[in-house]
C-alpha cells in the first residue's frame, strides 16, 4: 500500500490495510474541460447530498465533483480517484464517501482516497451499482458479480441464475444494475437480463416477466413508504410489487417512455421516473405528468434524481445538470444558478 500525500510516500504501520490510498491534493479546484464548456460535465450520472449538505455529482468522464455551497471542486484520476465514470455514491456511518467506478471502488475521507480493486475482493473492477443497507453494509455490483464489504475487504455474494425465455443481456447476467432493501429487511437485486431477486437472508425468490415483471433488464429499484417495491425496466416500463403480485405501467398507461433508468419518491409521496429518451415523468397515484423540453428539461436522457434537504429536486442528465423549481427546470452550469 502506498499513501500519496503532497508527493511524499509514507509506509503505513498497519500492513493489513490492503487498499491503495491517495491524497486529493493536486489542485482539485481546477476542473477538467467537459465536452460542453459551461456544463458541470457532459454526462451527470449520479447526484448525491451528504449529511453535511454538500452535493456530489458523479460524471461519466470527469470523475466526481463536489459543491459545498461556494466552490465546485473536481476530483478524478489525477487526484487519486479510481476512475473517471461514477456509477454509484453512498456515505458510510463514519461520514466517508464511497464511489463505484469503472476502475473499482474509492473511499474518500479526510481528503484522501482509498481504492479497492479485484486485489481486495471485487469480482471485477468495472462497477455498475453501489448500495448501503440499513445495517451499514456496503454492497457492490460489478461486471463479474456482487460482493459486500466486511470492514477490511470485499466478500463475494453469489446470486443464482434464472431461467429466462429468449434472454437478452447488455453485458452479462452477472451484472446487477440496482439494489434496494424493503421494509421487512429483504434485499432486492435488479439484474441485466434475468429479472429481479429477493433475498430474505436465507433464500432467493426470482421474479421475471413470466411472473408479471415489466422486463427482465431491471435498471432501478425503489422501496416506497407504503412498503411496495417499484422496478424500472429497460424497454418494458415500470412494475409495482405489492407483496403479492405485480402491476405494470407502460407508455399506454401514461408513462412518457418505457426505458426507465431511475425512480425517486419525493417527500409528498409522488413518484418520479427518469427515462432514456423522454425526460422525466411524475406519478401521483392516479395520473402521469411528463416533463421535457417544454418545461425546461432540455436533455432527454435523465440518469439520476435527488430530492435535497430543502425539498429541491435535482436531475443529472446526459448533457448536464438541472434542478426543478416546482414549475420549471433550470440548467445548472459551473457558474450556477445553484439556488
Amino acid at each position: 500500500m502506498q499513501i500519496h500525500r503532497c508527493g511524499t510516500f509514507l509506509i503505513p504501520l498497519f500492513a493489513w490495510v490492503m487498499a491503495s490510498t491517495t491524497a486529493a491534493a493536486q489542485d482539485p479546484a481546477t476542473p477538467p474541460t467537459p465536452t460542453a464548456p459551461a456544463q458541470i460535465s457532459e454526462y451527470v450520472r449520479e447526484v448525491f447530498q451528504d449529511r453535511d449538505g454538500a452535493f456530489w455529482f458523479g460524471t461519466n468522464s470527469d470523475g466526481v465533483c463536489r459543491y459545498d455551497g461556494k466552490t465546485l471542486v473536481y476530483l478524478s484520476v489525477a487526484q487519486g480517484f479510481s476512475g473517471t465514470a461514477v456509477r454509484g455514491i453512498v456515505q458510510d456511518d463514519d461520514g466517508a464517501m464511497w464511489f463505484g467506478t469503472e476502475g473499482g471502488v474509492s473511499r474518500y475521507a479526510l481528503g484522501m482516497f482509498t481504492n479497492y480493486t479485484v486485489a481486495h475482493g471485487l469480482p471485477d473492477n468495472d462497477v455498475w451499482s453501489l448500495f448501503r443497507d440499513r445495517s451499514g453494509t456496503i454492497w457492490v455490483g460489478t461486471l463479474g458479480g456482487v460482493c459486500r464489504f466486511d470492514g477490511r475487504r470485499f466478500v463475494p455474494f453469489a446470486i443464482p441464475r434464472a431461467e429466462v425465455v429468449a434472454p437478452a443481456f447488455r453485458f452479462s447476467p452477472k451484472v446487477v444494475w440496482s439494489m434496494c432493501e424493503d421494509h421487512d429487511g429483504n434485499l432486492w437485486f435488479g439484474t441485466d437480463g434475468e429479472g429481479a431477486r429477493r433475498y430474505d437472508g436465507k433464500a432467493f425468490t426470482t421474479f421475471t416477466t413470466k411472473d408479471g415483471l415489466a422486463g427482465n433488464q431491471v435498471r432501478c429499484l425503489l422501496a416506497d413508504r407504503q412498503g411496495r417495491i417499484w422496478l424500472g425496466s429497460e424497454g418494458g416500463g415500470v412494475s409495482c410489487h405489492d407483496g403479492t403480485s405485480f402491476r405494470t405501467f407502460t407508455s399506454k398507461d401514461g408513462l412518457n417512455n418505457d426505458r426507465i433508468f431511475g425512480i425517486l419518491e419525493d417527500r409528498a409521496g409522488k413518484l418520479w421516473f427518469s427515462t432514456l429518451g423522454a425526460g422525466a415523468c411524475r406519478y401521483d397515484g392516479e395520473t402521469f405528468t411528463a416533463f421535457g423540453a417544454a418545461q425546461g428539461l432540455t436533455r432527454s436522457h435523465v440518469q439520476s434524481m435527488l430530492e435535497d434537504k430543502d425539498g429541491v429536486l435535482w436531475f443529472g442528465c446526459s448533457g448536464g445538470l438541472f434542478r426543478f423549481t416546482g414549475e420549471a427546470f433550470v440548467n445548472v452550469t459551473r457558474d450556477g444558478p445553484w439556488k
